[in-house]
């Protein structure tokens, strides 16, 4: 079984639930304030190491409470911290989240994770058959040199390209698998996606975002399930009608457990399809790092299905 090395950021997320989001300029009352491990870089090695791969987490943290905590809370969810900086120039990565009628608004302030560098992830053991996770929360040359080290390694690079911004076709390049929604896709192609439309407009649109004909691009459409295009080969994963609390993490949850079920060695369409049933348990609980499946809570999902 191969492993998974995750590059990213790790935040504590402050979260507000109310029964409606505020206009801008209005105040609401909330319920309650909770605070949670997050930052998708996190979230994603959760995942991964919960459903059972080796796990690597490269990242850095603020000397503060919400550092510490951070620390306590990976270290027991049995990944390896070892690649884990601490610094005194930037306070931990912080999250600020509303959650009301299970959606979500996130403010997040980089801190810490703005500082991961290239020498972060320059000494990392990557092997053949291992899978190399990255997503737009820390530098994207950092990044870049990450994918550089594992292609040259043999490994598997995976890019979840959130926060959306824009990227070289450099970098785009290094990416084996691409795993996006659909206004993501819509930024990096230069076109306008929507939740409406079909299939065959949003794999038109990966195709040609495409940079290498072997390149793999999946795109979670939410309660619509997942589209991927594997080199030339369409794949289509239907979606899974669960009643969610808080969909905060869910892509960060199939991203570690697609990474985690390719390290293992199965297929794509198999490892789809246990990414996507992941990622719809995570969204029936509150929380980002928290709600993470272990990998016998999907398994059982599958078996009954």
């Amino acid at each position: 079984m191969g492993r998974v090395f995750v590059a990213g950021s790790i935040n504590m997320d402050v979260v507000a639930t109310a029964d409606r989001h505020p206009k801008v300029g209005e105040t609401v009352a909330g319920k309650r304030v909770l605070y949670f491990p997050g930052g998708k870089g996190a979230n994603q090695a959760v995942a991964a190491s919960r459903l059972g791969a080796r796990t690597t987490l490269i990242g850095r943290l603020g000397k503060d409470s919400f550092g510490g905590e951070l620390r306590t809370f990976l270290g027991t969810q049995g990944i390896d911290l070892g690649a884990i900086r601490e610094t005194a120039e930037a306070h931990t990565g912080t999250a600020i989240i509303t959650v009301a009628e299970a959606d979500n608004t996130i403010v997040v302030i980089p801190g810490s994770n703005a500082l991961v560098g290239v020498d972060d992830v320059a000494a990392a053991p990557l092997a053949k058959g291992d899978v190399a996770v990255s997503q737009f929360e820390i530098p994207l040359p950092t990044i870049a040199a990450f994918f550089r080290r594992a292609r040259d390694a043999g490994a598997t690079t995976l890019l979840n390209p959130a926060p959306a911004q824009t990227m070289s076709s450099e970098l785009l390049a290094l990416v084996d698998i691409l795993v996006l929604n659909e206004t993501e896709l819509g930024l990096l192609a230069g076109v306008e996606l929507s939740e409406s439309d079909e299939a065959a407009r949003i794999i038109d649109v990966a195709r040609k975002l495409q940079a290498r004909q072997d390149q793999t691009i999946c795109v979670t459409l939410g309660k619509r399930g997942v589209l991927a295009l594997a080199g030339h080969k369409e794949i289509s994963v239907p979606g899974r009608v669960v009643k969610a609390i808080d969909t905060t993490g869910a892509g960060d949850c199939f991203v570690g457990a697609l990474a985690a079920q390719l390290a293992d060695g199965v297929d794509l369409r198999p490892a789809l399809a246990f990414a996507n049933v992941a990622a719809s348990i995570s969204v029936q609980r509150m929380g980002a790092g928290p709600s993470m499946p272990t990998a016998a809570e999907v398994g059982a999902v599958l078996n009954a299905g």
